[in-house]
């Protein structure tokens, strides 16, 4: 029974960690990823393509306002400022006429910088609070399984010695 208990332990535990790490892979292809292609980009029309991607996810998802804090407000995790800070890139890459070359160096240049960061613990956004849970418990859950496993071994080995 020990040992069943301790299987689904390490087992809860696995699966929870999982389905973390898919929410952040699915977040690096959705918009992380392209807002790397969006900073790198060459020319104009291509950054916004890339940044728009992004945006359309976000939006898609709800993922524009809050903050990705579990216990506190700090700045650098403020989903709102961020998003508004890329819809304000994208429009600034939309309505760019100018046909000067340095101008478009300029406003890439600036889209880099802009895209540099993104707030700690979005890929979890909104639900930071569960995961933070989830995870707490997962990781008491998968520990207290693998004791009960390394016990329950132990026991076995010197019952074969005996």
């Amino acid at each position: 029974m020990k040992k069943t208990i301790a299987y689904l332990l390490v087992i809860a535990a696995v699966t929870i960690f999982g389905f973390r790490i898919s929410k952040a892979i699915d977040f690096k292809q959705n918009v992380s990823g392209y807002l790397k292609r969006a900073s790198t980009a060459n020319t104009i029309d291509l950054a916004e393509q890339e940044l728009s991607r992004s945006i359309k996810y976000l939006e898609d998802k709800k993922m524009t306002t809050g903050y990705t804090s579990v216990i506190y407000k700090t700045p650098d995790e403020d989903v709102d400022f961020w998003y508004r800070n890329l819809k304000a890139s994208q429009h600034e890459l939309q309505t760019l006429n100018s046909s000067s070359a340095l101008e478009k160096t300029n406003v890439l240049m600036k889209l880099r910088e802009t895209l540099q960061e993104t707030p700690k613990g979005i890929s979890a956004f909104p639900n930071n609070t569960l995961w933070a849970v989830l995870m707490l418990f997962s990781v008491i859950g998968g520990f207290i399984g693998f004791v009960i496993l390394t016990v329950e071994y132990d026991a076995e080995q010197k019952k074969k010695k005996v």
